[in-house]
């Protein structure tokens, strides 16, 4: 939600907070008095990577402008939809050779140099033509091929163009010849080192012949998303250039972001998931390098890591938007952030006026639910802490005898009025819910070192959970629970289970409590409480027939039958919107939109009908109940956390996972 984000926003341009711009001696690089008008090419990788450390010896200027630029952070994870952007906003064009004159003399006419022409090859000939060096052992037209056409955006674009290119849509599709590239680049790795060299060699000049912060065209665009497929990247002595890469993709402004997330999309799933797994790599290996010297200093190069992390959110964001997803979520796990200082990331996220800079918390997707679940038991444990040290300085205060049952939650209860007990015990210390737990059974006396809770929770929970109850209804077929949509006069008892699923969570407790994944999509809308606006509606998320069919299949199927229906649907069924429920044995009707009743259902308009029936029986319908459900759980896990957590995670730290690895 964008009022609670505890870190404030900015673009995800060039010009945020987050990623330090190169140094301003990079540009001297370039433009010395005897080359201004071409770019300087390295012959060899070292003098490129003996020139970058040179580029950061000035530390303070890279620091006086992330001071500048700190706290204008966002989550990159949540890209905005892709849209087509206007047709003038990027125009596809060769680059320029540019031209620099004297403010006070006029320009010298200079003949514009041309560059070298592209070499294009259809997939049969470049198979023919690596065949035959292998045999013959010549590798002298490969080599030509590989070092022209890496020499230059231009030319790397043009040699990878697709033949249909003039008949689509740039900003939809990248206009790539897939097939073709696949082969080079798995050709250039059987290759002879001086080969592979030369085309480190050449993109390390393609991309110093491009500004960070310039304006990009699509030709440019083109290059990043063939540059990002290399193979050889995945090799650690690849990194400085690497880098490099990625931070020319992470400075694109918002609206080239876009149009790389749909390209992305349209890779294939095995390149999608060796580029996810080569940035990972990269961001595993630069946190700890296997060898100290082989990787600059991480003071000089800090920019690495967050330009990798923004370039995966990318990646991440186009996976979301897949029907159906490329790669589970949990494929962008990098569990190496399982071994940093966590709380220091968090910390770091929740206040950045005090902690300017980047941290691992503001792209949750890339924090294993381990990670988030230490994260979220850290926190816990601090309010406990800062409860318990509130109420003994309000004891003191007071000039009475401090004793150590203020500092938890004690509840007691009867078994024989467990549930009555419960409600009242948690209505009466509300105050105290963030207190660590402690259950005492009246009449039996003992000590709660961890059973007597477990067994409160499983007791309590097999009783509410009971169909003569009539709280929540179960489904034979989908084996879990959903909510009773009968109206209640009070409904203190759903606030009770959420209630009991908050302490859980904060205590740390798997419970036996199954829900649909559409209940936990609801819990977290929104993450955080509305604060100061007690009349904000909670707990409506925008659903589909597949969560439906997650939750009630057998109606589900229904559903989708009738949009599958090849008759005329309004003569054939009479259907009108509206809904129909049982209470109590008497049948209801109630209407799915204004004047439902006199609407009938038609060819054309069954699609709105089945959304609202959605949208009436996992939203509407049982919206009280399910309301103060979700005050109940944020009345205990109140907390900035939940903001990193998804849906699934939710239900992995309430119930557990639901699969086991007996061979981990």
């Amino acid at each position: 939600p964008e009022n609670n984000t505890p870190a404030n926003t900015t673009t995800a341009d060039g010009n945020g907070g987050l990623l330090p711009p190169i140094s301003p001696t990079a540009s001297k690089v370039m433009e010395t008095d005897e080359q201004r008008k071409t770019p300087r090419r390295f012959e060899k990788i070292s003098n490129f990577i003996s020139a970058l450390r040179t580029r950061g010896g000035k530390e303070g200027e890279e620091k006086s402008v992330q001071k500048r630029s700190a706290g204008r952070r966002r989550y990159v994870g949540n890209l905005p939809p892709i849209q087509t952007p206007p047709s003038t906003a990027l125009v596809p064009a060769a680059p320029p050779t540019p031209v620099r004159t004297s403010p006070t003399t006029q320009p010298t006419p200079t003949k514009p140099q041309q560059p070298a022409p592209v070499i294009r090859k259809t997939l049969q000939e470049f198979k023919e033509e690596a065949a035959h060096a292998h045999s013959s052992g010549n590798y002298k037209c490969l080599q030509e091929f590989y070092s022209t056409t890496f020499d230059s955006f231009y030319q790397l674009v043009g040699a990878f163009q697709e033949e249909t290119s003039t008949t689509r849509n740039p900003v939809q599709h990248p206009n790539v010849a897939g097939q073709l590239l696949d082969a080079v680049y798995s050709e250039l790795l059987e290759l002879p080192q001086d080969i592979q060299k030369v085309v480190l060699r050449g993109i390390v000049n393609s991309l110093l012949q491009k500004d960070v912060k310039g304006p990009r065209s699509f030709s440019d665009l083109q290059a990043y998303f063939i540059l990002m497929q290399n193979p050889q990247f995945s090799h650690v002595k690849t990194y400085v250039i690497f880098a490099h890469l990625l931070r020319h993709v992470a400075h694109l402004e918002d609206k080239e972001h876009q149009v790389l997330v749909g390209w992305m999309t349209r890779l294939p799933a095995v390149q999608f998931r060796d580029i996810v797994d080569r940035l990972l790599q990269f961001i595993s290996v630069r946190l700890f390098p296997p060898k100290q010297d082989e990787l600059p200093p991480l003071p000089k190069c800090g920019w690495w890591i967050p330009s990798a992390t923004k370039v995966l959110a990318l990646f991440n964001a186009a996976n979301n938007i897949c029907v159906p997803v490329k790669l589970p979520h949990s494929h962008f796990y990098n569990s190496a952030l399982d071994h940093i200082d966590l709380m220091a990331e968090y910390m770091a996220w929740q206040n950045p006026a005090t902690h300017p800079g980047f941290s691992f918390c503001q792209y949750p997707y890339i924090l294993s639910i381990a990670a988030k679940r230490k994260i979220l038991q850290r926190d816990s444990e601090h309010q406990m802490i800062m409860n318990a040290r509130r109420s003994l300085v309000q004891k003191v205060q007071r000039r009475q005898m401090p004793d150590m049952g203020m500092l938890f939650l004690n509840l007691n209860v009867r078994r024989s009025q467990l549930v009555s007990d419960s409600v009242n015990e948690i209505m009466q210390k509300r105050g105290d819910l963030k207190k660590k737990l402690k259950v005492n059974f009246v009449g039996e006396p003992g000590l709660d070192m961890g059973g007597l809770t477990k067994e409160w929770f499983l007791l309590l929970l097999r009783q509410i959970f009971q169909p003569e109850y009539g709280m929540f209804t179960y489904d034979d077929k989908a084996h879990c629970y959903w909510f009773s949509s009968i109206k209640v006069d009070n409904y203190s008892e759903f606030h009770l289970v959420g209630v009991l699923m908050g302490l859980a969570v904060y205590n740390s407790i798997i419970l036996d409590m199954r829900f649909p994944p559409c209940c936990y999509k609801k819990l977290l809308s929104p993450a955080v409480v509305p604060y100061g606006n007690p009349r904000a509606r909670v707990g409506l998320v925008g659903l589909t027939v597949d969560d439906l069919q997650q939750t009630m299949p057998d109606l589900a199927h229904g559903l989708k039958e009738l949009l599958e229906y090849e008759g005329n649907v309004e003569e054939d069924l009479c259907m009108t919107f509206q809904v129909s429920r049982t209470e109590f044995g008497i049948v209801r009707t109630m209407n799915l939109r204004p004047g439902g009743d006199k609407i009938p259902v038609t060819n054309e308009n069954r699609a709105e009908f089945v959304q609202s029936y959605v949208n009436w029986i996992l939203n509407e319908s049982i919206y009280h109940q399910f309301s103060a459900f979700y005050y109940g759980f944020h009345g205990v896990c109140a907390s900035n956390a939940l903001l990193l957590l998804r849906p699934e995670e939710v239900e992995t730290l309430v119930c557990g996972s639901p699969e086991l690895d007996m061979y981990a």
